[in-house]
């Protein structure tokens, strides 16, 4: 029977059932009989057109039957044309991988696309993957990739976007682990057949009984085919491509497709005539749904060729990524475990049908090569082929077996109360369910329900549930790794220097490296690029356990954990910003410095980060100068702390070198006085700036201040800028960085702020404000750690004044206050452990000394008024005039006439000396001589 008789007879059975069971039975079968015309006309297209499914083993072992039976002289494939040369270094890479294409800067993206990335990940049981790998191994077969360009794929279709959207919801969601390989790029593969017409989908799903469309492909198409012969193959994949393309796709989808067939067959058939290449001598490999293409350019015969349109202005880079079966079904929307569970089954035909797909780590062995009688074995027609059942195979029961009873095995390893009666279970409620959705033999889906029908318990008893158990078993994850040879040059550097640590680079396990720089002085550069990688990507790909990278700082050990295999990717993602490690770290810190929300500290911070990471003096001075710039452009101080932390880590630092502070480190010291100094007027009066900003300009302002001195500032910008900030109203959270700030320049004595705060303390209604003038204080000793004794005075004062009902509701606010400023506590603790007893017995007889202090100054107080009153009495009474007169030896005329506020201005006397001695050195006796003379006064009076 012919092809064409064959498909006369499918006609005529879908038309009658047209006429059975559809209310509009012409408008059905018309769809109908196009969907026997794509067939028809694939079959007669001289140029073999062998039509794929994504990731399917059936279109692979197809391929494999083929190729081994009419090699072709050349091999089309639907692939981008611009990633074929990324093929040749397929061969030291370990599947799953993915051929990439990268782009950092287009002048046609929107800039917050940026960067974009397109991926074709291969697997070994795919047909794209098994023709690479017969083409590479066989040179005589030419391999074409005739899709379009990777360019193209933005310029058509602004699906990428939606897309891109979706991938970076899941990313904050969550993923399974491995399942972000390909991070957010747009995929792109080889018969790509799921429906994107969402009512089609459910109504398709809900009538087979089944959840995925994987799972209705796998059960409905792939167990069909991939025992039937190649003309059948064929005919049902077009059949199934085209219900798919004319019902299953979007409007917009499909003209997206239009498009790209009409590339394709553009570049095949200018390449057939450019080789003299005949359409028998050639194989086009495309997706099932492109074969019932209505573009102008299908087929050989005609002659009608597309004038391509051109490129845009978009740099693309190419490379090879490590892949997993995770990360492809994540990016296609496959439910877990469909790739798992076509690579199973790819391997149990492979074993039934005693064929060795092509590889290329191993040498191509001949094997048995199907006849072409044999590849059309059983010749059926197509209609009696689809109304038959599939053969149900021994392998297919034995296959569930070995899963019932090695799924207990896992369950009881992961904590589950499982037995050989479980796995009983299992078997039979599967083939029970299998019954119920109508099919002859439990799918991987209808096992993996019984599984959790019958093991699963009210909790799980480890991490894992039965469900993850099931996907582990059938298949698990698999991650593809890139050879060194495939590697791009900033790669393949890293992996070169980082060779003396020896370990296994390549490992997807956890690599611990012990160094110690002693014994092995080399391994130093090592521990550089461990750092660098760290800086660049976190504890993601190395992880520091022993040690730390400070300025000035030379270790002598280092402990690191290397994740370098498991996170490949982004290793080789680097490789697409530069050619050195180096590069891409100067390239990322100006990026980060020159943006355009870049701020002074973030520019000072990179210049830090690539002094400390040893990247060139040349690119520090660079950032230096550009903080220099931000800096005196801000007009507000938020990010002074950070400033003032790394301004004088960097002094320090520069302190030890031979050639002292750099010129750039001397401009910031002074532009960053200057400005701070007049900002503090401003700063103090707003209320949005906090105290710790304020801090911060105060700490850069008197700890670098003999520093910008040195350099030419003045001090007259700092006591200009604290009067200004003294006339405004200062809030009391600020009022003890005022105070602190003039105690400093001696316009404030502690004596003042005492007595303040003391009638502060003494009045209840000012209470609430007391954590505030703490806070303040506190924060002075930033920079005024003199002040310590006095915050210590001002706490103990507030603690043992306030009453305890109002000391317990500051307590937790003053604790996390207190903790904030936790590296400001050292003088403080320092301060307090000096000042009170070590022993709780001593504060039995302990005194404050700043109770001390203030009886003493009471003391020189009264005594200093003593003396004045004795002095006015000296200088006033009449009979003390004579006595004292007498008794210097002058007259009471010059006495009276003298100038009685120094003695020493007296007349020379013998006696002066020693009245003047004794008048100013013992003050208590001269308040008795005052007190006996004007009481003998009076009495002779």
């Amino acid at each position: 029977m012919t092809d064409t008789e064959t498909l006369s007879l499918l006609d005529e059975q879908l038309l009658s059932a047209a006429q059975a069971f559809a209310e509009d039975a012409s408008s059905l079968s018309n769809l109908l009989t196009r969907f026997v015309q794509d067939v028809e006309r694939a079959m007669r297209e001289p140029l073999d057109i062998f039509p794929v499914c994504h990731h399917s083993p059936a279109s692979a072992l197809h391929m494999v039957r083929r190729l081994q039976t009419q090699p072709p002289k050349v091999i089309y494939m639907e692939l981008c044309e611009d990633m074929r040369p990324l093929i040749e270094n397929l061969r030291d890479c370990k599947l799953p991988v993915a051929l990439q294409a990268f782009a950092a800067e287009s002048g046609t993206l929107p800039p917050e696309a940026l960067p974009v990335m397109v991926v074709a990940p291969l697997t070994e049981a795919s047909a794209e993957y098994q023709a690479i790998a017969y083409c590479l191994t066989h040179p005589e077969t030419e391999l074409v990739f005739v899709d379009r360009a990777v360019d193209y794929i933005f310029q058509w279709d602004d699906d990428w976007k939606r897309d891109l959207e979706q991938l970076e919801a899941e990313d904050e969601i969550g993923e399974r682990e491995n399942a972000g390989l390909h991070g957010t790029a747009v995929g792109v593969t080889i018969g790509e057949l799921m429906p994107t017409f969402d009512e089609f989908l459910h109504f398709l799903l809900r009538n087979s009984n089944t959840r995925y469309f994987a799972e209705w492909w796998d059960q409905y198409v792939e167990r069909t085919i991939i025992n039937a012969d190649y003309p059948t193959y064929k005919q049902v994949m077009v059949l199934v491509g085209s219900l798919l393309r004319h019902l299953g796709r979007r409007a917009e989808d499909t003209q997206v497709d239009l498009l790209r067939e009409r590339y394709m067959w553009t570049r095949i058939k200018q390449h057939m005539h450019q080789h003299a290449i005949q359409p028998n001598e050639a194989m086009y490999v495309c997706g099932a749904a492109h074969v019932g293409s209505e573009a102008e350019e299908f087929g050989t015969s005609s002659s009608v060729i597309w004038d391509l349109p051109t490129y845009t202005d978009t740099r693309w880079l190419y490379g090879l990524i490590p892949s997993s079966f995770a990360a492809i079904e994540r990016q296609f929307s496959h439910p877990a475990g469909t790739v798992s569970l076509a690579e199973s089954t790819w391997d149990k035909t492979l074993k039934a049908e005693k064929l060795k797909p092509f590889d290329l780590k191993r040498p191509d062995i001949p094997n048995h090569k199907p006849t072409l009688r044999e590849m059309t074995r059983n010749p059926h027609v197509l209609s009696e082929f689809l109304t038959q059942a599939p053969a149900y195979s021994a392998a297919d029961k034995e296959q569930l077996l070995q899963w019932c009873i090695q799924i207990v095995a896992l369950a009881r390893k992961n904590g589950y109360l499982a037995s050989t009666a479980d796995s009983i279970a299992i078997y039979e409620t599967s083939m029970l369910l299998a019954h119920m959705r109508n099919r002859h033999h439990p799918t991987p889906y209808d096992f993996q329900d019984a599984a959790i029908t019958c093991l699963e318990k009210d909790h799980t008893p480890k991490k894992r549930t039965v469900a993850h158990l099931c996907q582990i078993l059938l298949g698990g994850d698999r991650v593809g790794t890139v050879g060194y040879a495939s590697l791009p040059p900033l790669a393949q550097d890293i992996y070169d220097r980082l060779a003396p640590l020896e370990v296994d680079l390549f490992a997807k396990t956890n690599q611990r490296a012990l160094m110690d720089f002693k014994t092995r002085p080399e391994q130093r550069t090592c521990s550089d690029i461990l750092w660098k990688l760290h800086y660049l990507f976190g504890n993601l790909v190395v992880r520091p356990i022993v040690g730390e990278r400070k300025l000035a700082h030379m270790p002598i050990q280092e402990s690191w954990d290397i994740l370098i295999g498991k996170h490949q990717r982004e290793i080789i993602q680097l490789g697409y910003e530069g050619v050195t490690l180096e590069q891409v770290l100067e390239q990322r810190m100006k990026a980060m410095a020159f943006a355009e929300d870049a701020t002074a500290a973030i520019a000072l911070r990179t210049a830090e980060d690539a002094l400390l990471y040893r990247i060139s003096p040349r690119l520090v001075r660079e950032l230096g100068l550009h903080s220099i710039t931000l800096l005196s452009q801000e007009t507000s101080a938020t990010d002074a702390p950070d400033i003032f932390q790394r301004a004088r880590r960097l002094v320090h630092y520069y302190r030890t070198q031979p050639n002292g502070l750099p010129d750039w480190l001397e401009q910031l010291i002074a532009t960053g006085y200057a400005h701070y100094a007049a900002m503090l007027p401003q700063a103090f009066a707003d209320t949005g700036t906090r105290p710790e900003q304020i801090a911060g300009m105060l700490g850069f302002i008197f700890t670098l201040e003999s520093l910008a001195l040195a350099l030419g500032c003045q001090r007259d910008q700092l006591m200009l800028g604290l009067q200004g900030a003294a006339q405004s109203e200062i809030t009391p959270d600020k009022l003890g960085l005022l105070w602190a700030s003039e105690w400093l320049l001696g316009l404030r004595d502690i004596t003042s702020m005492r007595t303040f705060l003391t009638q502060t303390i003494n009045d209840t209604l000012r209470w609430p404000t007391l954590p505030q003038y703490l806070n303040g204080f506190v924060l002075a000793l930033n920079f005024a750690p003199g002040m310590a004794r006095f915050v210590v005075e001002l706490l103990s004062h507030i603690f043992g004044s306030v009453t305890d009902s109002t000391l317990l509701m500051w307590l937790p606010s003053l604790i996390l206050q207190l903790r904030q400023h936790q590296p400001l506590l050292q003088p403080l603790i320092k301060e307090a452990s000096v000042l009170f007893p070590l022993t709780l017995q001593g504060f039995a007889s302990w005194q404050a000394p700043w109770n001390k202090q203030m009886e003493v100054s009471a003391n020189a107080t009264a005594i200093s008024l003593g003396i004045e009153e004795t002095r006015h009495q000296l200088f006033t009474t009449p009979a003390v005039t004579t006595s004292i007169a007498a008794w210097l030896g002058i007259t009471p005329q010059i006495w009276l006439t003298s100038d009685k506020s120094d003695i020493a201005s007296l007349p020379s006397n013998t006696h002066n000396q020693e009245i003047n001695m004794i008048l100013q050195t013992y003050s208590e006796s001269t308040l008795a001589l005052a007190d006996y003379l004007t009481n003998g006064a009076s009495a002779r009076g």
